[in-house]
């Protein structure tokens, strides 16, 4: 399956997460998105070290920047369950905007078709690493990285977009 493209509307699939009161909620991505302009970042995995000191913590210290210029919702999403995400979460104390949602069974990561198989570092079935900027759920910027690479997904790029 080709990846997600500019112009394309963004698949509708339940995440999860913890709430407050460590319950489960599912939440629905087009319910997140729908009439809004999002950023979604997508990440291999939760607690790895570029996901952990560049890419989500960028995101988190320009989330005031990205709301002044339209955005409405910062979603991080991994392949992770939601009680990972949640811990993971924490690490970032100073975040108020970004949205942590799991993928446990990377379902999203394979509708936009960006599932990669990185069962030879043990990481199994997980999300390459990128950027949407979406408005109204129609794909505006597509920024996927390379395996393994940190370059076109970070915050600085998509607020070169807005």
């Amino acid at each position: 399956m080709a990846p997600i493209a500019v112009g394309e509307t963004i698949p509708n699939r339940n995440l999860t997460y913890l709430d407050d009161s460590q319950t489960k909620q599912d939440v629905s991505l087009h319910s997140l998105a729908g009439g809004k302009l999002v950023v979604i970042v997508a990440v291999p995995g939760a607690y790895t070290p570029t996901c952990s000191l560049k890419h989500v913590p960028g995101f988190i210290e320009k989330a005031e920047e990205l709301k002044s210029k339209g955005v409405a919702e910062i979603i991080c999403i991994s392949v992770n369950d939601h009680f990972v995400m949640k811990e993971w979460s924490k690490t970032f104390p100073q975040n108020k905007d970004v949205k942590f949602l799991a993928d446990g069974s990377a379902a999203f990561a394979r509708a936009v078709g960006l599932e990669i198989d990185l069962s030879e570092y043990g990481f199994g079935k997980r999300s390459q690493r990128y950027a949407l900027l979406v408005d109204d759920l129609k794909v505006k910027v597509a920024n996927i990285e390379a395996t393994g690479e940190y370059s076109v997904s970070n915050v600085d790029q998509i607020l070169k977009a807005l």
